[in-house]
């Protein structure tokens, strides 16, 4: 008889934390419950949970000064609801350095190695450290698994992982590691056997990157060194001319703290737009405000000219898949994404994609077109069943 092991997934975010509570046994899994505390060190925060059936079980104005607090929150709630205790519990760590990439149980080994690579993800480390902490004061022994987003990338050629600076830099471990490795993980074991040789995957969300991936294995991603890289994001730069850097350090007094507010903060569909960095809010506003036409036009533009680039890394296109919560739920996107690549023998069902049916490609599309969505937190837990307890 299989044993049955409930797991925790949490997903730490600068100013969120983020849970799922699976039971998986004998290769069945099965979602408890999910929730976050949103709003941390904010005005207005809150804590909501609800169970697998999407009944909403918890959801009240709460106050998080940190990290720390909100996951106690959570589990707080979670035994007033009495709900069942984990049996383990996975972290998305967004960086391991170019020495942690596979998920690894926590030891305090590792949460010192953690410390020392803050400077590689300044904005998301520290609460993902101050989460597995919290975790461990409060249930003791508690086994703990850090799953690092870039595991997937791992294997990209030199090629594609390389910056074009001196190879001291290289040793020092700055090169691109991409991210949104456990999102593409899940893709990946949804397509299975019938994944095509050649796939693009659009993570499109607050955050978005893409990977090319040949034969189930990236060999090319948007993001690089941090998850600024890329395209335009929500409140993101993506990539930019060096040489701008320079000139705002060098004629406008940039610092590295006020570059990384612009650069992470205030550009983006939120800098271009100047009102929001939310999709829906901008293609509900963008008949009558110019710039938040604009910031939905450009976000579509680079979107679709780094397909065509991970396209040619590919030498053609197989079936492109779109996923996160603009690819799943933002269908104007996806066909203003789409118009312009039928090159790449993609066309649309304008229908089918208006519905969020999958595929959305039409019959005469030799490149399939998907929405599938994204559940980052059952690939946590499939991670770390299998690293504390074996394969299901």
């Amino acid at each position: 008889m299989n044993a049955s092991h409930v797991i925790l997934s949490f997903n730490s975010g600068s100013s969120s934390e983020k849970f799922a509570l699976y039971q998986l046994s004998g290769g069945q899994e099965k979602l408890l419950a999910e929730g976050a505390a949103e709003g941390i060190g904010l005005d207005g925060a809150r804590l909501w949970i609800r169970d697998g059936q999407a009944k909403i079980l918890s959801d009240a104005a709460r106050s998080f000064p940190r990290s720390g607090d909100a996951v106690h929150a959570l589990f707080d709630e979670i035994d007033r609801l009495r709900l069942p205790r984990p049996d383990a519990v996975g972290h998305r760590l967004v960086h391991g350095g170019p020495d942690h990439f596979a998920p690894q149980r926590v030891t305090p080994e590792l949460i010192g190695a953690l410390r020392l690579m803050i400077a590689f993800a300044p904005l998301h480390l520290p609460a993902e450290i101050e989460g597995i902490e919290t975790v461990a004061s409060r249930f003791s022994g508690l086994p703990q698994v850090a799953c690092f987003d870039t595991a997937f990338h791992r294997q990209m050629p030199e090629v594609a992982r390389r910056f074009a600076l001196p190879r001291a830099l290289w040793d020092q471990g700055l090169y691109r590691y991409g991210f949104h490795g456990i999102s593409y993980e899940y893709i990946m074991e949804v397509l299975g056997r019938a994944a095509p040789a050649r796939v693009v995957i659009a993570h499109l969300g607050n955050g978005a990157s893409m990977a090319a991936v040949r034969d189930g294995r990236s060999v090319d991603t948007t993001m690089g060194f941090t998850p600024a890289g890329g395209f335009m994001m929500g409140t993101r730069s993506g990539d930019l001319d060096p040489g701008l850097i320079v000139h705002l350090i060098n004629e406008q007094g940039y610092d590295g703290q006020r570059l990384e507010q612009l650069v992470y903060h205030q550009s983006g569909l939120l800098g271009v737009s100047g009102i929001s960095s939310d999709v829906k809010t901008l293609l509900e506003k963008r008949m009558v405000e110019p710039n938040a036409a604009l910031a939905i036009e450009m976000f579509c533009y680079q979107i679709r000219k780094h397909i065509g680039a991970l396209a040619a890394v590919l030498g053609g296109l197989d079936l492109l898949v779109f996923t996160g919560g603009i690819g799943e739920r933002a269908a104007p996107v996806r066909l203003e994404v789409c118009r312009g690549l039928e090159h790449l023998g993609i066309k649309l069902d304008q229908q089918r994609n208006d519905a969020h049916a999958d595929p959305i490609s039409s019959p005469a599309s030799t490149c399939t077109v998907r929405v599938i969505p994204a559940n980052e937190d059952l690939m946590i837990a499939r991670h770390t069943h299998r690293v504390i307890f074996g394969a299901t």
